[in-house]
């Protein structure tokens, strides 16, 4: 027994050190700071804004500025049509310099560009859904493993509680055996169920153990910091309405939102193709600057300058069909969305169908739980009674405490479940956030 209770004097203080207590509003806006799933996620959504400029979708024009320099050496030979001496030029030497500004502008390509910047829109709001969706299942996430830490923590005193009745238990049968009024195998068998309890305490402390660890991975959070949940019970609301809940899901879920959005990409990749049905207009505009130097002819050097303007029109007459096999796959694509659409409405009714029938069922469940502890714990006053004075033997005593403690972790499985399926409801329905 000494060496059971050094055991968990060594597992003891890493919990009973701690000194912050951190509820889970506290939880959640440090993980919504640092954790980094949630940052990555952020600065996706930032770059999906920074592509949104009217550059980008072709809006602007596109100037360049360029300048060279060439140099040429070359011989040759003429010969005049009448049969005089031939004309003889030997590493004749060219140096031109050049430089020059250019501006190209797409005028009109079929309302390409304007799709192009809707696009681009679209995309900005799909990555502010990707974050918003991001933050649902993080919120979801980090409320349920610290619904689960609370259910750990309760779990430690239920079982340090057990631990304290086998103590309790092992102290009578010492002191009757002590006087001859049991035997050895009534101490024995005491003995194994203290040990048999104290190793049960001694791994729900390492199961605790790991759901804070978990909990600080998901903050972002130095693994090793210690804390305890503030809840000292998992409460969760019994008056959640349905209907409300369906039409919000119908609403401002946001899967089925992300789904509508990639419709209305298929869309605008429709209308980007469409605009190769009409003809472009492009204009064309610089200044130049060009200098030549020349070691030989009648002149030694020569400067050009001065601008330049011209416009392009054009249609494509014919590709090889290409351009009405893509406007068909275009439109197909539309359609799969469509259906796309329709398939996640439908699996997203089925989902908050069986989620509200097994909230409703956990509730139900809860309420006959705690009365079944009720009905455990007065079984066990009753049983200890009767075996003080000698009434009952050790194993029922056994076989009414453990009774006892299922019952408290069937309470507390109830309790949990239901507060999962509380937090799907609320996740499904885009309001998980009110947790914050």
């Amino acid at each position: 027994m000494k060496n059971i209770l050094l055991i968990l004097l060594m597992f003891t203080p890493a919990i009973t050190t701690a000194q912050k207590m951190m509820n889970l509003q506290e939880c959640l806006e440090m993980g919504l700071e640092k954790n980094y799933d949630l940052r990555i996620t952020r600065n996706e959504e930032r770059r999906a804004g920074n592509n949104v400029t009217l550059g980008n979708a072709g809006f602007l024009p596109e100037v360049t500025l360029n300048s060279g320099y060439a140099l040429r050496n070359s011989s040759s030979d003429q010969y005049p049509a009448d049969g005089g001496d031939a004309l003889q030029t030997r590493h004749a030497g060219t140096g031109t310099l050049d430089a020059g500004i250019q501006l190209n502008w797409s005028l009109f390509e079929g309302f390409r560009v304007q799709t192009n910047y809707k696009r681009l829109q679209e995309l900005q709001t799909i990555g502010e859904l990707n974050s918003r969706l991001a933050v649902e299942d993080f919120i979801a996430n980090l409320t349920a493993e610290y619904y689960n830490y609370v259910q750990q923590q309760i779990r430690l005193g239920n079982l340090k509680y057990a631990v304290s009745l086998s103590r309790e238990r092992l102290r009578i049968v010492e002191a009757r055996y002590q006087v001859g009024s049991l035997s050895r195998l009534d101490l024995q068998q005491a003995r194994v169920y203290f040990n048999a309890d104290s190793s049960l305490l001694i791994q729900q402390y390492e199961t605790l153990h790991r759901s804070r660890i978990r909990l600080n991975e998901l903050m972002g959070s130095d693994v090793e910091q210690h804390f305890l949940a503030a809840d000292s019970t998992i409460t969760f609301d019994e008056k959640l309405s349905r209907n409300m809940l369906f039409d919000a899901a119908l609403q401002h879920n946001t899967l089925l939102l992300l789904t509508e959005k990639n419709k209305t990409l298929s869309e605008l990749e429709l209308k980007n193709l469409q605009s190769r049905n009409y003809p472009y207009l492009r204009l064309n505009t610089g200044y130049g600057f060009t200098h030549y130097d020349y070691s030989s002819g009648t002149l030694d050097r020569q400067r050009n300058w001065g601008p330049n303007v011209g416009v392009t029109l054009g249609y494509t007459l014919f590709d090889g069909f290409n351009r009405i096999r893509e406007q068909k796959n275009a439109r197909i694509s539309i359609q799969n969305r469509e259906l796309e659409i329709e398939k996640n409405r439908l699996a997203l009714e089925s989902d908050f169908a069986n989620m509200w029938l097994s909230y409703q069922n956990n509730l139900e469940l809860t309420k006959l739980e705690i009365e079944s502890l009720r009905n455990a714990e007065l079984n066990y006053e009753i049983a200890m009674e009767r075996y003080k004075i000698g009434d009952l033997s050790g194993l029922e005593l056994r076989e009414a405490q453990n009774s006892l403690l299922e019952a408290e972790q069937r309470l507390l499985s109830a309790q949990y479940n239901t507060k999962l399926f509380e937090i799907s409801l609320l996740q499904i329905s885009g309001k998980v956030a009110a947790y914050l």
